[in-house]
């Protein structure tokens, strides 16, 4: 096969597993656009939780009642599809991989997807409530908190990808190691500055209150300890061949 002829190939392999991944999605999408609005309350509730008796959120714009639930169903349809758009991911790329690669990117490839979730989940059902319970508490007497849907939206969104993002370390301190770029050894050396980047990172990418960074800060530098954990035995499997 000449290179013109694979190239068309692979163009037409990836068209596939991305039209795949789109119709996944939408299938997905169409199946949750009953119930847009249900998923918006429940994800609006560790703030609808903590408003005062009779306090509600509001929409500035004329459409925004209609698009904002849209977005949040849009998202959800995108997360429980994500297993299968990984999976056509894998698809595409595994005929390229060497075994011993292909027995690495299985594995994580699912604890990245899983921490994502993990992170998620942490944002929602931990720090959330405590965020908005300090947002709440601050206001002004006399000043009614009545935060816009849409803003509310790009606000919880920001925060999912936040705690996704940095959910990943382990994994990415894995692959760091797998590839030769950094030791073990060097990791551990380097904990300190990972315990200061951590709190730095808690800075910038949450409320400025003292708890909400402290409960990114903490999971951050918890999950580089464990990243260092799994890369030691990673780093045994890779001498021992597997």
């Amino acid at each position: 096969m000449s290179a013109s002829a694979s190239f068309i190939a692979h163009l037409v392999e990836l068209r596939k597993r991305l039209l795949n991944a789109v119709v996944a999605v939408l299938l997905v999408f169409i199946g949750l656009f009953p119930w847009a609005s249900d998923l918006y309350t429940l994800l609006a509730q560790p703030l609808l939780a903590k408003l005062p008796k009779g306090g509600q959120m509001i929409a500035t714009d004329v459409t925004t009642p209609f698009f904002v639930p849209l977005k949040v169903a849009m998202m959800a349809a995108f997360l429980i599809a994500l297993p299968y758009i990984l999976y056509q991911i894998w698809r595409f790329v595994a005929p390229g991989l060497y075994a011993h690669e292909k027995r690495l990117v299985l594995p994580l490839i699912f604890a990245s997807t899983l921490l994502f979730f993990c992170g998620m989940s942490f944002a929602y059902f931990v720090v959330f409530p405590v965020v908005f319970g300090f947002i709440t508490s601050s206001a002004p007497q006399g000043v009614a908190v009545m935060t816009d849907i849409d803003k509310y939206l790009s606000f919880v969104l920001s925060m999912f990808m936040a705690f996704g993002v940095t959910f990943q370390v382990p994994v990415a301190v894995v692959l760091l190691v797998r590839m030769g770029i950094v030791s073990v050894e060097k990791l551990r050396e380097s904990r300190p500055y990972a315990v200061v980047g951590a709190f730095v990172l808690g800075a910038i990418f949450t409320p400025p209150d003292v708890v909400s960074q402290f409960m990114l800060a903490m999971p951050l530098w918890l999950l580089y300890e464990a990243g260092i954990v799994v890369a030691v035995w990673v780093g045994k499997g890779k001498e021992k061949g597997v």
